[in-house]
């Protein structure tokens, strides 16, 4: 598989661009992409199996690889869950296919999204990880409107090796996240 164009990027543009904004004095300082997890709960998976294997081919489309079944881990009655039941998939990349999602992700998905003004900068977590919802799954162009049952959203989070959310946001700015101003 040959590197992608934001690996290239990160490479060639961003590590001494942010070298020189943070006056690192060793490369490894630099902040650099750990892995991208999407996270989808299902919470009708428990009793509705054929939403579970739409989920799971929905995701896999998307990233370009299977996700795992995540499982409850106790028994909750108020929401009739029963201990071993599906409530959601979950898939972590890393590497060229990190790279390639998030390529896709920042210059087709997003731009896609209904008044799209830019992501929040606030949903960092104090260590340089990012979160972000998305309501639709129809803004990856792989899914087709005609082939899903119902719209659901998921979560993806792109975790980082920056030590603090200023240097996170500067990494993830460099690779063309479109944070909104505050």
């Amino acid at each position: 598989m040959a590197t992608t164009r934001l690996k290239n990027l990160y490479q060639e543009t961003i590590v001494p661009k942010l070298t020189n904004q943070f006056q690192y004095t060793n490369i490894h300082q630099v902040p650099k992409l750990v892995k991208v997890t999407i996270n989808r709960g299902l919470g009708e998976a428990a009793q509705n199996a054929k939403a579970l294997e739409a989920s799971l081919n929905e995701i896999a489309l998307i990233t370009g690889q299977k996700p795992v079944v995540t499982r409850a881990k106790k028994a909750i009655a108020g929401f009739k869950i029963r201990q071993g039941m599906p409530v959601g998939i979950m898939v972590t990349l890393r590497g060229e296919r990190m790279y390639a999602f998030l390529d896709r992700l920042v210059s087709l998905a997003l731009p896609r999204i209904r008044d799209f003004r830019g992501v929040s900068p606030k949903s960092f977590d104090g260590r340089g990880n990012y979160t972000l919802g998305v309501r639709e799954q129809l803004i990856f162009p792989e899914v087709e409107y005609d082939s899903i049952d119902q719209i659901r959203g998921l979560d993806i989070s792109i975790i980082t090796t920056a030590k603090n959310d200023e240097e996170g946001r500067a990494l993830l700015k460099e690779l063309g996240m479109p944070f909104r101003d505050q």
